[in-house]
């Protein structure tokens, strides 16, 4: 039985980071992800993509943000069990909860934050009859690594904000690249949009609007997309490609979580925003991706605020009878686990006081 103050479901990016605020009010953290390493969708999904909106951070790679987040939690030493998914739930007389994976390891806390992120997810797929033959034979449902796309044609297809992403990034690595989607307006932010344009203007890739990839050729592997154009009555194109690469998103699934007796919608745990980020059962939190409330925004950076107000409430729910006065890490430093100390600058916190 591994035992903690917080076990967290998920290491994403706010499951990460909640171990940091966790460790400042002393309290220690465990977490549990089904991906063989922290990280999330930021790692395995795509961590060669930048992000714009972290705060400090002009454009930083999911990856290395990933990275800093575990360097700015080691001092806490959170344990993991990865690669396994939490299962089952059950309640202790105590109070405490006993959450067992489905490899069968058994984890015990006062608190459960879940931080699954969108939960178990699957691409969307465009229905094309021959779209398995390809797969990973020319046709991937996400980017890794993106110097596999160097020197090469690409088709991306797909409008929302990873289509576009992916398009402005791979714009001066690829070969050539193609960018189709079947609306001529974009889901996606108006900036990426913009930028998508001037790289049309340019001449730098081709965008192909309102039209959908209907077809895939190829003996071996692909070789080529047919696109067909719906604006001028089905006219059809040929595009020699190296590689299809449609991004529709994600198909969400809860997964065994959804069977705990939590309050879902649309997929998502209800919580009460108002307060802490709980659910509808005392002393279990959702915070990140995976909540819902009204005016919900699934941003990191919101995740992050969440994950700072779940773990001043479980404070106070594993140590009812102490007040804890809230210290910022400017005046109190930083005290880990594993004996190290970053001390506020003695100036700095005369100045303050």
């Amino acid at each position: 039985m591994i035992k903690t103050d917080i076990l967290i479901i998920g290491a994403g990016p706010t499951g990460l980071f909640a171990v940091f605020e966790a460790g400042l009010l002393q309290l220690k953290c465990h977490l549990i992800d089904a991906l063989p390493q922290p990280g999330g969708q930021c790692a395995e999904i795509y961590p060669k993509k930048p992000i714009y909106d972290i705060p400090g951070f002009p454009e930083i790679l999911a990856g290395d943000l990933v990275t800093n987040l575990m360097e700015q939690i080691k001092p806490f030493q959170p344990g993991f069990t990865l690669g396994e998914r939490a299962e089952t739930i059950e309640k202790l007389e105590d109070g405490q909860f006993v959450v067992t994976t489905n490899r069968g390891t058994r984890h015990q806390a006062p608190v459960i934050a879940i931080a699954g992120g969108l939960g178990s997810f699957e691409p969307r797929k465009p229905l094309l009859k021959n779209l398995p033959q390809y797969e990973d034979q020319g046709v991937a449902y996400m980017i890794k690594d993106p110097e596999v796309y160097r020197d090469k044609k690409v088709v991306i297809a797909g409008g929302g904000d990873s289509a576009l992403d992916w398009t402005i990034y791979l714009a001066d690595m690829a070969a050539e690249l193609t960018l189709v989607h079947r609306r001529n307006e974009f889901r996606g932010a108006l900036d990426s949009v913009e930028k998508v344009q001037q790289l049309k203007d340019q001449g730098k890739i081709r965008l192909i609007t309102p039209a959908e990839v209907t077809d895939l050729k190829g003996k071996d592997k692909l070789e080529s997309v047919v696109v067909t154009k719906t604006s001028e009555d089905g006219k059809e194109i040929e595009l020699h490609t190296d590689y299809f690469i449609p991004l529709f998103g994600l198909s969400p699934k809860l997964g065994p979580i959804a069977d705990w007796g939590l309050e879902i919608e649309k997929n998502a745990i209800k919580v009460d925003n108002t307060l802490d980020y709980q659910t509808n059962i005392p002393g279990i939190y959702a915070i990140g991706d995976v909540n819902t409330y009204p005016g919900k925004l699934k941003l990191i950076l919101c995740g992050f605020h969440e994950a700072t107000l779940m773990c001043q409430s479980a404070y106070r729910r594993i140590h009812p009878d102490k007040r804890y006065v809230m210290k910022y890490t400017t005046v109190g430093g930083i005290h880990g686990f594993d004996g190290s100390k970053k001390e506020a600058p003695k100036a700095v916190v005369k100045a303050i006081e």
